[in-house]
């Protein structure tokens, strides 16, 4: 697959340059990971409570993102009211409330109303589905099943790539993901994007992820006790938790894998997703927050630091240089949307659906045209 960040048409967005940094991730500090959970309570878990947080002062342009991808005129007439499901929890969604706090919703004529949630993906599909909110963003792996199963939200770009990571011991022989055959790998949640993810690479490793390999689901904080006390031989986690851990270790832990290997490296693991009744009664409101969204993207890829303090806020008890070297190691600079998108599907349903996670009847392509949604058109 080609790499894209689907701005074509978009003038400056076509210049986009994605940051990576795979293979130079600093597994630093030890100190702490057993039995120390990571504390991201900027936003206590609630059942869809309106939040409304207001952008900061700030001129868009200040940062001047060498990167920028919109070029679109706002929308006429008085700011439009979006109501956005957004837990706070992910720093790989750190696009959201820099898009807030960064003036980038204001400069698309659009007043956005966070709806807090607790934190699980099934919540905040829950809430387009049923009217409680307008758009929200979460990691695509969680949003397929349900799409498939028919649940009523169209996609319209992705966000970013990389988040998510497989690490082990670092004398425990386990070098990639195929010398995982037979072995047992730690989750935080059976259903979550990393092992669906993970189960993906080992298919296209010809191990079954199904008979294979075994999965036991711990909380994130008790993971790496697990693997101590070997009742886990990896884990798979994603970001900030997965980050803190592995720079915690001191070296003790090494990456196996990540979303950021093969094919992976260009595509989305992040995604943008709105109401149907939205995309079709005002496909403009749709467009103006989507482009809303990649402007601040692309923020993200070229300001790490600055999204990094609007993020802070989510994460208080995380240091800020922490927060920005997690947001480098993703690649916020790749945000496709219209047809390279769609491929971007594709490719996943495909996988997932080698992996069994997808039904086998499914076809990818019709499931991807389906659900995603052209705002450049």
């Amino acid at each position: 697959m080609t790499p894209s960040d689907g701005s074509k048409g978009h003038g400056r967005g076509a210049s986009e340059k994605r940051e990576r940094s795979l293979s130079r991730r600093r597994l630093l500090g030890f100190a702490g990971v057993f039995g120390a959970a990571v504390p991201f309570g900027g936003l206590k878990s609630a059942n869809a409570v309106s939040l409304v947080v207001r952008p900061t002062a700030f001129d868009p342009f200040r940062y001047a993102p060498v990167c920028r991808v919109s070029d679109t005129t706002a929308l006429d007439g008085p700011p439009r009211q979006i109501r956005f499901a957004y837990n706070g929890t992910g720093v790989c969604t750190a696009a959201v409330p820099v898009a807030q706090h960064r003036g980038y919703f204001t400069k698309h004529n659009l007043e956005v109303e966070f709806v807090k949630l607790a934190g699980s993906t099934d919540q905040m599909l829950q809430a387009l589905a049923t009217d409680k909110a307008d758009v929200g963003a979460s990691m695509l792996l969680n949003w397929l099943k349900p799409l498939e199963q028919g649940i009523d939200v169209k996609l319209t770009t992705g966000l970013h790539g990389g988040c998510t990571r497989l690490f082990a011991g670092k004398n425990s022989g386990f070098t990639d993901i195929s010398k995982l055959k037979g072995q047992t790998i730690g989750v935080s949640s059976i259903s979550g994007s990393p092992r669906n993810f993970f189960a993906s690479l080992l298919a296209q490793s010809d191990v079954n992820p199904e008979t294979e390999v075994q999965w036991r689901e711990f909380p994130a904080d008790l993971l790496p006790v697990a693997l101590q006390r070997g009742e886990i031989q990896a884990i798979a986690d994603s970001d900030p938790t997965a980050w803190l851990t592995l720079k915690r270790s001191n070296g003790e832990l090494v990456e196996i894998s990540s979303n950021l290997v093969g094919d992976y490296a260009t595509l989305s693991c992040c995604t943008l997703g709105v109401r149907t009744a939205l995309w079709n009664q005002d496909p403009a409101v749709v467009a103006a927050l989507t482009h809303a969204i990649r402007d601040a993207a692309a923020h993200v890829a070229s300001q790490p630091e600055d999204a990094a303090e609007v993020f802070s806020q989510y994460a208080p008890k995380v240091p800020v240089a922490d927060l920005a070297a997690m947001l480098r190691s993703h690649t916020h600079g790749h945000h496709p949307i219209g047809d390279t998108l769609r491929k971007e599907v594709i490719k996943i349903t495909s996988d997932l659906k080698r992996a069994s996670i997808i039904k086998p009847g499914t076809d990818p392509v019709k499931l991807a045209n389906r659900v995603v949604v052209d705002v450049a058109g």
